[in-house]
Parts: C-alpha cells; structure tokens; sequence
C-alpha cells in the first residue's frame, strides 16, 4: 500500500512515485508513435482522413469510460472487502487475546502464539509464499500437524486446547463458547480472503475492455490529425493516459492480497497483530512495526 503525504500541486503535476505511469509509459510510446504517423501522412496527403470524424469516438469513449468505472469499482469492491476482512481479523485477534486472561500463562501464550502464526499463515498462503514455515516460525514444535491447510490446522489445535480447558474445568461453558466464536470469526476470515484470491473478475469481461481501450487510443489520432496536426498528440496522450492507467490500477485492486503498491499490506498487518499478542503474552522485546519503504508498506 502506498504512505506518502499529501501532494501538492507540483507533486500532482510530476510525481512519478506511486502513479501508473510505469506501467503504461510502453503504451504512451506507440501512441505517441502511432499518433506522429498519423501527422506526417495527414501532411504528406490532406483528407486522407477527412471520412474518419470525432463524434464516433466521443460515443465509443464516453462508452468505454462508463464500461472501466465499472470495472474498476467491481476491482475497487475487493481491495476494499479484503481491508475489512483483515480488519475483522484484527478485532477477533484483540478480543480472543482479552478473554484469554482466564487461563494460566503457559495456556494463554499458545493461544495467543496461534493467533500470530494464523496471521502470518494466511498471509503467506495469500501470497503463495511458505505457508508452513510463517507458522512454525510463532508455533512451538508439533504443535500444528501437517495437512493441505496448515493455517486452518492452527485454529483446530487452538480449538483442541480451549476443549482440554473445558474438560478440565478450568472454564465454564460460557467461557468457551465465547472463544469458540472467535475462532469462528477466524475461520470465516480466512474462508472469505481465499474467495477472493480465487474468484478473479471474469477475464472475458476484462479482455473487453483491454481490446477496446487499445484500439480506441490507437486510432484516436487519425481522428484528430487532419485538424489538430501535432496538437492532436496531446488529447491522444492525455485520453490514452487515462484509460491504460485505469486498466493498471484495476488490475492492482483486482488482487489486494498481492506485492503491488497499491495492494493491501499484510506484512505490515501481521507484525502488528504478532506484537500485540506477544505484548499480552507479558513479552518486553517486541519486533519493530513494519515501515515503509519508498513510500510501499507490505
């Protein structure tokens, strides 16, 4: 995610950091190419493209444009799900850490080491990264088993160990059914970010869009070069600015549990829920919070 100030004007103008025009400068460049052709051939042969006018293109774009709003809202809708779902995380994290206090402390800190490691874990399943190395980094030895979910494991040998603590009388009931739904809360957690990172926005419907941005910026400026000249680079530049860096930015938000810079940062989130369980645990030396680097916090 990206952490910078507030931009000023002249940030707005030039900033380079944090926008999407890395991504799409190659596309700027065959419009500007493409465009410069058109020029040159309206100078070297006047109304070759006199039957080609702009009233067409303005429906298509304001078309085009009502089309990849919606796209990118649909795109937007997930970033945004995704940063409620970890924000749902947190909250069942500092409540189980709360209502972990009837426990003695050996108890309490594998509870609260589980918390962290399902964090972590999901994070890293997420992310395609070591899934079973993140939660064995905060698990003691054995703890979790093996199986194709290890972070859904955590929840079941945290589950397993509040049973023992009801059976042991070391609870009552009620204790324990409130536990029992913050695993719940937990567990949906992680059901609902898996069903983002796996239902993508149909690729036929994204596909459309990508084709018809494409041609729409490629041949705006045969549109415009027979009255515009070289003047029509600009509006060209600017529309196809505009359109590629909406296309970018949505397939960003399209995938919000991934490394881009505008992607949710799990990272981050991780190492603050893994430091507030450590500190409820009655650990000193915690891990310092993830900051930014160049402006991207993970």
């Amino acid at each position: 995610m990206i952490v910078r100030d507030k931009p000023g004007l002249i940030e707005v103008l030039f900033a380079l950091r944090g926008t999407m025009l890395p991504r799409i400068v190659g596309r700027l460049v065959v419009i500007a190419a493409v465009g410069g052709a058109a020029v040159f051939a309206a100078d070297l042969h006047p109304g070759i493209f006199a039957r080609i006018g702009a009233i067409p293109f303005t429906l298509i774009g304001l078309a085009l444009s009502i089309f990849m709003s919606f796209r990118n809202n649909a795109c937007y809708d997930r970033w945004w799900e995704g940063r409620k779902l970890w924000g749902a995380l947190i909250i069942a994290a500092r409540s189980l850490a709360r209502q972990s206090q009837v426990f003695d402390d050996e108890t309490r800190a594998v509870l609260l080491s589980g918390v962290a490691a399902f964090a972590a874990g999901l994070a890293a399943r997420l992310r395609g990264g070591d899934e079973a190395a993140a939660i064995a980094a905060r698990l003691p030895d054995g703890l979790v088993g093996d199986g194709p979910n290890p972070t859904d494991a955590v929840l079941s040998a945290m589950g397993r160990t509040i049973q023992r603590a009801l059976r042991a009388g070391r609870i009552d009931p009620l204790v324990w059914a409130r536990l029992e739904d913050q695993l719940v809360a937990l567990s949906q957690v992680q059901a609902g970010c898996e069903r983002i990172a796996a239902t993508p926005v149909p690729f036929a419907y994204s596909l459309l869009l990508h084709r018809t941005a494409h041609v729409f910026c490629l041949t705006l400026p045969m549109a415009l070069a027979g009255t515009m000249g070289w003047w029509a680079l600009v509006p060209s530049l600017l529309v196809g600015y505009t359109f590629f860096g909406l296309d970018a930015l949505g397939d960003q938000l399209e995938e919000p549990f991934g490394l881009e810079p505008n992607d949710l940062p799990l990272d981050a989130m991780v190492r603050m829920i893994e430091r507030e369980m450590l500190g409820a645990a009655g650990v000193t030396l915690l891990p310092p919070l993830l900051a930014p680097v160049g402006g991207v916090l993970l």
